[in-house]
């Protein structure tokens, strides 16, 4: 068994099974376990759930010794993809987002049940320096902040998949 699979399995509810990371936060619909370098959560969308998984994002990155810019980009994308679900699907709609620190930077994912590719959002017209608009600058967002993000089929409807190029802290 692996070493994360047999904490688990022998923890208490509500612990979160991460190095660093509090025990899960009292919100209904929200599933914590770790994974290598980072963490899985299945969530219901809610701000309450979204809060919680934004404030992972940086207890665990930076544990990996991420650089704090890079890990506020990482948060940003998840806020990104997690808000175009949402969109997508409506509230309370069931994502899974998995973050782990990775080679090349970090992993971000976040998949929901829309399995429509055809549904995905459109780039907007709105320039990403725009001091007034509200929305349209998600995806030019992406693209900056993880080029070559990619969206696939998968088993619960689509994956977003994105590489977050981050650098590691001086040892």
């Amino acid at each position: 068994m692996h070493p994360i699979s047999a904490e688990l399995a022998h923890r208490p509810s509500g612990v979160s099974g991460i190095p660093g990371v509090p025990p899960s936060p009292n919100v209904p619909g929200y599933y914590l376990r770790p994974r290598a370098n980072g963490f899985v959560a299945h969530v219901c969308t809610s701000g309450a759930a979204l809060r919680s998984v934004r404030r992972l994002v940086p207890m665990v990155l930076r544990g990996h010794g991420i650089v704090a810019e890079d890990v506020d980009n990482a948060q940003l994308v998840v806020s990104e993809l997690v808000g175009n679900s949402v969109r997508a699907c409506g509230d309370h709609v069931p994502v899974v987002v998995e973050v782990y620190a990775a080679s090349y930077g970090v992993a971000v994912n976040v998949h929901d049940p829309d399995p429509d590719l055809s549904a995905l959002p459109r780039r907007g017209t709105v320039p990403l320096d725009s001091a007034v608009a509200e929305s349209g600058r998600g995806l030019g967002l992406l693209d900056l902040l993880a080029p070559g993000w990619q969206v696939r089929r998968w088993s619960i409807g689509k994956q977003v998949r994105c590489r977050v190029p981050a650098r590691r802290e001086p040892s």
